[in-house]
């Protein structure tokens, strides 16, 4: 009896993962089918999973009559320095919070949580008047500032949790044997703490890759628009959106994402692992 209950058990659960599976994964497969359909086989009742005669028109509509390029490029830019910059000052923040006496340290850490948790829209007014006075508006440094400022508490708050699970006794160990406190740092430390500095860069990398309010508000010239707000702002017009082409364009959009996932998903894997019983 207890056999079959444990049976039904694992059943259930392999069939409630594999529905869940289904649900995330149909978007996805959606997409991709879309994007390989010519204009008249997209709104066919009943509908086609699979496309009839693939054919390769949207996403060579895409790269012709748009600037896909150029918002690729605007976003590649954004993402990278923004990804950059945070990793730079949250490592060496949050280092300096775990290894340094400071006074209110830990008031810190909680702030930073709570900054994390506050809703993006809940700022966006503060950060846009922020830039607005820098005279940064209408300027991808701009959207570096306002990215920053939202990826750095999250980012800071990552690291903390990685440099807290590394044993300072190697850190003591390492100055012990001559190194200078830079040293240690940069060769003994840092290494230990690699999964967490590519799991907090991946997770910087996505939200700018993605992120469209801030863009949309920020930005006003055509040409430094990033994809999400330029794509939109081309293919969806008024009444008319040209669903084949967003979704390729959406599928190509996928692709770096896509690739730094298998790249680094054993350091992303095993970040997340540590993140998940440090605190």
């Amino acid at each position: 009896m207890t056999r079959a209950i444990d049976w039904a058990g694992r059943a259930l659960l392999t069939a409630a993962t594999w529905i869940l599976v289904a649900a995330v994964t149909f978007p996805l497969f959606w997409m991709l089918g879309t994007a390989f359909k010519k204009p008249a086989e997209l709104f066919v009742k009943p509908p086609t999973f699979v496309p009839r005669e693939p054919t390769l028109e949207n996403f060579a509509n895409v790269l012709t009559q748009t600037k896909f390029l150029t918002y690729a490029s605007n976003s590649l830019t954004v993402a990278v320095v923004t990804t950059v910059f945070v990793l730079v000052v949250s490592t060496l923040g949050a280092h300096a919070l775990v290894s340094f006496r400071l006074r209110g340290r830990t008031v810190v850490a909680r702030a930073l949580l709570l900054a994390y948790m506050l809703p993006t829209t809940a700022v966006l007014i503060p950060i846009y008047l922020m830039i607005a006075g820098f005279g940064l508006t209408n300027t991808l440094t701009g959207l570096i500032v306002a990215y920053s400022s939202l990826a750095l508490p999250f980012a800071l708050w990552m690291m903390r949790a990685f440099f807290v699970g590394i044993p300072p006794e190697i850190e003591a160990a390492a100055t012990i044997d001559g190194a200078s406190r830079l040293e240690a740092f940069f060769d003994v430390v840092l290494p230990q703490a690699l999964p967490g500095i590519i799991t907090t860069g991946v997770f910087t990398f996505l939200l700018c890759w993605n992120e469209y309010l801030y863009s949309l508000v920020m930005i006003n010239d055509d040409s430094r628009r990033t994809l999400p707000t330029g794509i939109m702002g081309t293919l969806v017009t008024g009444h008319t959106i040209e669903w084949g082409m967003v979704m390729a364009a959406a599928s190509m959009m996928s692709v770096p994402l896509l690739l730094i996932f298998l790249l680094l998903q054993r350091y992303v894997v095993q970040g997340f692992g540590a993140g998940a019983v440090k605190g």
